[in-house]
């Protein structure tokens, strides 16, 4: 406060400087020298708040985190967690009598890149998971790897791949598909009706344990649906462990995903790189607070052949770590390709290794990236910065708030809130205000984004008995 007042007086008497200058003829010296001092002390003065609230905030997110010295339970109840349900989806996957388990046909031909194709896959296991039956997958003639999905990840079963049954339907309601046997998926978008146990809802028996530990269970839920699926071929891992030690990863590090070609002016803006390096700066310069940084290092992941020069040149202080053949084979020309596939996989794979990311939510690449690390470590539902959509699953249900301080609109753009209230999401603007709906009143339009949390769905889904006795 002290410093605030100093500041204050400082403007005061700059500001009596100014109108006692003479102008005739020309602002004189002085004049121009009081308003650029004027103009710095303003500048200055912002970079001191700026970098005192950095300060307090990284200090308060290490003293929440670790001050009730629960890190470390918090770390092994994920994965045990984790655990848990990969067993389960192991036992679902693996039935005793594939001639009689009822079955879930996943058909992997979607029209789209790779990111999406694999987010299809996962909506097709997170039905299996929650109707109880073996998904199968008919993946051969993939746009990828004309060899299916093993080609480079391992069969999502050993005993049951095949899709013969007594019946077979399409999807549709409870009651229409509860006694057939082999129920064949549409995407995501043409699903009707749609189950309450789709994106973003978790299940019920475990949405208390993970409620505690991850503060967006949703995504961690999603991650474990795609850690599952791409488990990789002895092949794909000893060529990941090659990458990573001829590429010098290691941490600390930032995750950079840059997506341009076909996605600029369609599906997202263009971002400059400047715009993803002030959060990666920001994110180096709040460690440091904690810890001594000898080098910072950026995992630059994009389609962008002649980013990676320019990153460089722009920021020679940084040490940017990423594969051009890799952005070469992103190309429209060569994107379904073996090396297409092989680079969308390791970025994907350092991505999510990496401690923060800095990228675009409408990239469905950036979206896995991000799903699976929360697969890696302790909670990192807030180890990123998205330039602009909120995280989403295509295809989800409503993505809703709750509201939990009240709040007057100030101006028409704004709406109310009341404690209690849901909020439907439309997007964070990331100045301190999102846009979104308010389920109570029917009004749309901006609200404080600190006085909202995620709503945390939940949904009845099987529990799985036999697979939990061994954990």
């Amino acid at each position: 406060m002290d410093k605030l007042k100093s500041q204050n007086d400082e403007l005061q008497k700059l500001a009596v400087d100014l109108n006692a200058c003479d102008l005739s003829g020309g602002p004189s010296l002085n004049h121009e020298r009081s308003r650029r001092k004027v103009e710095n002390t303003n500048r200055e003065f912002w970079y001191f708040i700026k970098s005192e609230l950095n300060k307090l905030k990284q200090l308060a997110e290490e003293t929440l985190r670790n001050i009730d010295g629960n890190d470390e339970w918090r770390l092994k109840e994920l994965q045990d967690l984790g655990d848990l349900v990969f067993k389960r989806l192991d036992y679902l996957q693996n039935p005793k009598d594939c001639s009689t388990a009822k079955k879930i046909v996943c058909n992997l031909h979607k029209g789209c890149g790779y990111g999406c194709q694999l987010h299809h896959v996962t909506y097709c296991l997170i039905v299996a998971y929650a109707t109880q039956r073996t998904l199968i997958l008919e993946s051969k003639g993939w746009r990828y790897a004309s060899q299916g999905w093993e080609t480079v990840y391992l069969p999502l079963s050993n005993t049951c791949t095949d899709r013969s049954g007594s019946s077979i339907k399409h999807w549709g309601a409870p009651s229409v598909i509860e006694n057939i046997q082999v129920v064949e998926l549409p995407i995501v978008d043409s699903m009707n009706p749609r189950p309450l146990f789709m994106p973003l809802s978790v299940p019920a028996d475990l949405a208390e344990r993970l409620s505690r530990v991850h503060g967006d269970p949703s995504v961690w839920w999603i991650g474990q649906m795609v850690r599952y699926l791409t488990r990789p071929q002895p092949e794909l891992a000893d060529d990941l462990k090659r990458t990573k030690h001829r590429l010098e990863f290691k941490s600390p590090i930032v995750g950079v995903h840059v997506r341009r070609t076909d996605k600029v002016g369609v599906e997202a803006a263009f971002h400059s790189i400047d715009e993803y390096m002030i959060h990666v700066q920001e994110y180096f310069d709040k460690r440091e607070m904690i810890e001594p940084i000898s080098q910072r290092r950026v995992y630059l992941a994009t389609d962008e052949p002649s980013l990676l020069t320019e990153a460089r040149e722009k920021y020679p202080t940084y040490i940017f770590i990423s594969d051009n053949e890799i952005s070469k084979s992103a190309a429209l020309g060569t994107r379904y390709t073996d090396a297409s596939l092989r680079g969308v996989i390791v970025d994907i794979h350092f991505l999510s290794l990496s401690d923060y990311l800095v990228c675009t939510f409408s990239s469905q690449v950036c979206r896995v990236a991000y799903e699976v690390m929360q697969t890696l470590r302790s909670d990192a539902a807030n180890n990123f910065y998205s330039l602009d959509d909120v995280y989403y699953f295509g295809g989800q249900n409503a993505h809703n708030m709750v509201a939990l301080e009240n709040y007057k609109a100030k101006h028409s753009k704004e709406i109310d809130l009341e404690v209690g209230d849901l909020v439907g999401i439309a997007g964070n603007h990331w100045d301190g205000y999102s846009k979104g709906a308010n389920r109570r009143s029917g009004r749309s339009g901006l609200y404080p984004s600190y006085k909202v949390e995620n709503k945390v769905m939940v949904a009845e889904m099987p529990t799985y008995p036999e697979a939990d006795k061994a954990s």
